[in-house]
């Protein structure tokens, strides 16, 4: 670190140019007479005086006072930071108790330009998914961001991943097991599509990634109502379209799930295992903004377009239908419309054979 560095930092600390000069000069002797600090620093010996007593309140030097002349000695500079340290972790609990925790609010919008940053924040949208991911991306782009995919699937977020395969080869499908959910390649080049939890987004044209210097820009959104038409968007215009390669294993039983979707998922490979299940359903009417109550049933029927074969009768639908001690009645996810019940958490359980 050079010397304008470190007077920089100094200022971060409450001193002056003067003082910094005076201090660098009490350094470089180690140990010295106020007139000859004083001489060298270019001030005044009362200055040093001065200027002495409050570098050593700091931990900085060491009056000697008790001899004639006095003199002032450097401490040295682990022990300087030491004491630093020391006192920046005792104002942590004070600062931490007045500290308002409040959340700064999320850009909607975010124009990228730049091949770089739209990596940098698939990978941060990535990171921060707590409950669903869909994303269509290049096959050439997977090594870049396959770190990030593993680890959001080992947090139980559920990954439907579109790869686009103008560079595919056949072994290469080995390598989607672990990063996704639910895999799917495709011939054509769709656009590069990313939404987290319905909350979050980012769309930007499949050239941008795939060539530097394109002039096209990507979109970064961040806006409720917005998100889900991209995640319809997907699950109707792309996902249909292409070719499933690998799909999880189903969960043990019983088994929670804050995401429907994941939900969904899960109880049609356990029907096609031959496994009856019960559904306990925190649920409310689609028709009110009534509280969220306990439905609880044998599920009977499940629409999805998940995994293939699709089982639902238009290409966003994701629905179960759990028979209650009232009658048949359909459950969708987040912001259903269609179907009776609108689904908040659910626990599959093992039915009787």
């Amino acid at each position: 670190m050079d010397e304008s560095e470190i007077t920089r930092r100094l200022r971060q600390f409450g001193f002056s140019e003067k003082e910094i000069d005076t201090y660098f000069t009490i350094l470089a002797h180690g140990e010295a007479k106020a007139a000859t600090i004083a001489e060298n620093a270019g001030v005044s010996k009362r200055y040093v005086y001065s200027i002495s007593e409050t570098l050593e309140e700091r931990g900085f030097v060491e009056v000697n006072d008790h001899i004639v002349p006095t003199t002032i000695r450097a401490n040295p500079p682990e022990e300087v930071i030491a004491r630093l340290t020391e006192e920046l972790q005792a104002m942590q609990p004070g600062l931490e108790s007045r500290f308002n925790r409040t959340t700064q609010p999320t850009q909607q919008f975010e124009v990228v330009k730049s091949r770089v940053t739209v990596l940098k924040r698939i990978q941060q949208l990535l990171s921060r998914a707590t409950e669903e991911v869909t994303l269509s991306v290049p096959v050439s782009l997977l090594p870049k961001i396959e770190d990030e995919l593993r680890a959001t699937v080992d947090r139980g977020v559920l990954v439907l991943l579109l790869v686009t395969r103008e560079d595919l080869e056949d072994g290469q499908i080995d390598q989607f097991d672990d990063i996704a959910s639910a895999v799917r390649v495709w011939e054509e080049l769709a656009p590069v599509l990313l939404t987290i939890d319905r909350q979050q987004g980012i769309v930007a044209p499949n050239e941008m990634l795939m060539r530097a210097n394109t002039g096209k820009q990507a979109i970064v959104v961040a806006q409720q109502q917005l998100v889900p038409v991209f995640v319809g968007s997907f699950l109707g215009n792309y996902w249909p379209m292409a070719d499933e390669v690998c799909v999880t294993e189903s969960a043990s039983l019983p088994h929670r799930y804050d995401g429907f979707r994941q939900a969904v998922l899960h109880a049609e490979l356990h029907r096609r295992a031959g496994q009856p299940l019960v559904a306990q359903i925190q649920a409310r009417s689609t028709d009110s903004n009534d509280d969220y109550h306990d439905i609880t049933g044998p599920i009977v029927e499940i629409r999805q377009s998940l995994t293939q074969p699709a089982t639902n009768s238009f290409p966003v639908e994701n629905a179960l239908v759990v028979e209650t001690d009232d009658g048949l009645v359909s459950v969708g996810g987040p912001g259903a419309f269609i179907e009776e019940y609108e689904a908040g958490e659910i626990t599959l359980v093992a039915g009787e054979k």
